[in-house]
Parts: structure tokens; C-alpha cells; sequence
């Protein structure tokens, strides 16, 4: 699963890496993105900019909002038959970026928070989906959810499941609104393993009030190595 991420990358890397027109120049640093709070998202309605909607996935039929907070994750093992998620997968696609993502090891009775990464800290994307709500006030409401699969080998050590992380090369597939569902199924993978590392972090990170560098620095760093920003 994924419960937090990261996204540190400069307005002008999720630009070129994206291929998008703009970015909003708003956009700070986040060492501790969590559930409820606005992430940064490319739609297949907007391919080439980046919008920010609420993480958690408020289905367009739900009666109370508060369900997005327990619908962060879909399996996309199920993701075509789930009221919630079925016609978001269908219709309204997106692209989440990030640089690095948290999970939890099991030690013992402890859980030690460990921050996961490509090797070579590049950006990448989490496969998601979005939805549009609406309040009885008449507002609308933008949500998201980063869909999971099972874990590649390295993952399998912390969790029984991953976030999809998409190659480069399949996203404007997933954002193709023509595109088939046995097509988007068959991305829906669990990434590299080969390519992807993890460490042990501070539990900081435990608090989704902290959001700070010092979440990412390794627990084991020397006091003057630079931590991986």
C-alpha cells in the first residue's frame, strides 16, 4: 500500500519529466505527504498541466465525504468491479508524481519507518485515479486515489502490497482515454525491483505534522553526510 510519500523534485524537474506546460510555482518541497491533504496530480483531462486534488477518493454517488479517507488505496486487482473506483478507472485516470514513498517494517513488536526510492532518485509516478464530488453546497470536490498490486521481491520485505509505479514509457497510455482495460490492466505491475531501494528513517515521520528534510535523512547516516534531498 501507500499511506505517505514524498515529492521534493524542483517545479522545473516534474516539468520536463512530465512534459507539461507549466507547474504551479506554489509547489514547496514535501517530505511527509499524507492522507486528506492536496497532492499534485496529472489528469487525462489535462495531460500537460499539474492540478492538486485532495488525496482519499470521494465517489461522485457517496452521500458522506468522509469516505475518502478510507479509500487512499485501490487494488487494482479489483479496480474494474468496485462501485467506488470502477467507472474512475474507466473514465478518469492520473498520473500522482513522486520521488520516494514511506513504509513501516515489522521488528518484533516494533514498526521502524523505512523511506523507499528509485536507485538513482529520479521522479516517477504512482498509477491513479480521480473523481469528482459534489457537495450539497453545490462545490465541487477533486479527490484521488494511487492504486496498489502485489509486492516485487524487495517490497515483500515491508508489506504485502505496493504502490504501481509507472515506467516512463507507459504514460501517456495510462492517460490515454481510448486506451482498453485489458491494456491498463496489463500496467498495473509491480515495478523493478532492481531498480528500487529503501532505508530506515527517524520516526519523525510517524506524525503527518512533520514535514521536514529530516524525515528522509537516513537513521544510520554519519553527522556529515548530506541527506538525500
Amino acid at each position: 500500500m501507500c499511506g505517505r510519500f514524498v515529492l521534493t523534485a524542483t517545479t522545473e524537474a516534474i516539468q520536463q519529466t512530465f512534459d507539461l506546460d507549466s507547474v504551479p510555482t506554489s509547489m514547496l518541497p514535501r517530505y511527509n505527504i499524507a492522507p486528506t491533504q492536496p497532492v499534485g496530480v496529472i489528469t487525462n483531462d489535462h495531460p500537460r498541466q499539474l492540478t492538486f486534488q485532495r488525496w482519499g477518493l470521494i465517489p461522485s454517488w457517496a452521500k458522506d465525504p468522509a469516505i475518502g479517507n478510507t479509500l487512499i488505496n485501490a487494488r487494482s486487482e479489483t479496480v474494474e468491479e468496485k462501485p467506488a473506483f470502477r467507472s474512475a478507472f474507466k473514465r478518469r485516470r492520473c498520473l500522482i508524481p513522486a520521488d520516494g514513498f514511506y513504509e513501516w517494517k515489522k521488528d518484533g513488536k516494533e514498526k521502524k519507518p523505512v523511506f523507499v526510492h528509485l536507485k538513482d532518485n529520479e521522479l516517477f509516478a504512482f498509477a491513479g485515479l480521480w473523481e469528482v464530488w459534489h457537495s450539497p453546497d453545490g462545490s465541487e470536490v477533486q479527490t484521488c486515489t494511487i492504486l496498489t498490486t502485489d509486492p516485487n521481491p524487495l517490497m515483500s520485505q515491508l508489506h504485502h502490497r505496493m504502490a504501481v509505479i509507472l515506467p516512463k514509457e507507459d504514460y501517456s497510455v495510462w492517460l490515454d482515454k481510448d486506451a482498453p482495460p485489458d491494456v491498463l490492466k496489463a500496467l498495473l505491475q509491480p515495478y523493478d525491483e532492481n531498480r528500487m531501494a529503501f532505508y530506515e528513517v527517524s520516526k519523525v515521520v510517524n506524525s503527518p505534522y512533520n514535514d521536514s528534510a529530516e524525515c528522509i535523512v537516513p537513521l544510520t547516516a554519519p553527522p556529515t553526510q548530506t541527506p538525500m534531498l
